[in-house]
């Protein structure tokens, strides 16, 4: 009952915020572009934990009724799904080497240009579901069952759902208020850039905790 009950919690705490699918994001297809608790010292550690459920996987319920959310299954991701985090990891590597580029946009003919941060939403799936990171946490939560899975990776991968499921939604709010800064009362241009600087930092975040994640699906032939 008790490892039960921490196989919920985890598993809730891998799931993300619900991404936004406003609008379509027109990718190129020839570039690379378009995205804790304290553990008590008695309690196993999270790898000796994942190491158990990679070997038995198994469906999880309690008295109370609770079960374990719908993507939670247990076959491991496809090649597919493997090549999204691949290319949602290059993309943000791009985003990153040309970020003024990709959050500033230009009027036509030569017209004004102004920092815009939507890029930064599109880059981590948050724009659209043909974004390749579009509710990524889904293939995350798959890894485990993968076949020659390095146990000691899991720790480090399990961490690494964590940071970027923090970094991401930090970086979705402080693109949000970057778009919008100039026009609240008090804000300004330079509200604009400041909220996109955050939001860059946090993407600098959520590129290691990608690269963490693909360490370890690499390690299983991924």
């Amino acid at each position: 009952m008790v490892n039960s009950r921490r196989f919920l919690l985890l598993a809730a705490t891998a799931s993300c915020a619900a991404a936004f699918t406003a609008t379509r994001s027109n990718l190129p297809t020839t570039t690379v572009r378009p995205s804790s608790t304290a553990v008590h010292a008695s309690a196993p550690s999270r790898r000796d934990f994942f190491s158990s459920v990679a070997a038995t996987p198994l469906a999880v319920t309690t008295s109370a009724g609770p079960t374990l959310p719908a993507f939670a299954a247990s076959t491991p991701p496809t090649p597919a799904e493997i090549e999204r985090i691949k290319t949602g990891y290059k993309n943000i590597q791009y985003l990153l080497a040309n970020w003024e580029q990709e959050t500033t946009v230009c009027r036509e003919n030569g017209g004004e240009c102004k920092r815009d941060a939507d890029a930064v939403r599109r880059y981590l799936g948050l724009r659209s579901t043909t974004d390749p990171l579009f509710q990524i946490e889904k293939v995350f939560a798959k890894v485990r069952f993968m076949d020659d899975l390095d146990p000691d990776k899991l720790e480090d991968f399990f961490q690494a759902t964590e940071d970027w499921n923090t970094t991401m939604n930090m970086s979705n709010s402080m693109a949000f208020i970057s778009q919008f800064a100039e026009y609240n009362p008090g804000g300004g241009k330079d509200e604009v850039l400041k909220y996109l600087n955050e939001a860059q930092t946090q993407v600098v975040l959520a590129e290691k905790a990608l690269k963490t994640i693909l360490d370890a699906v690499t390690s299983a032939g991924g």
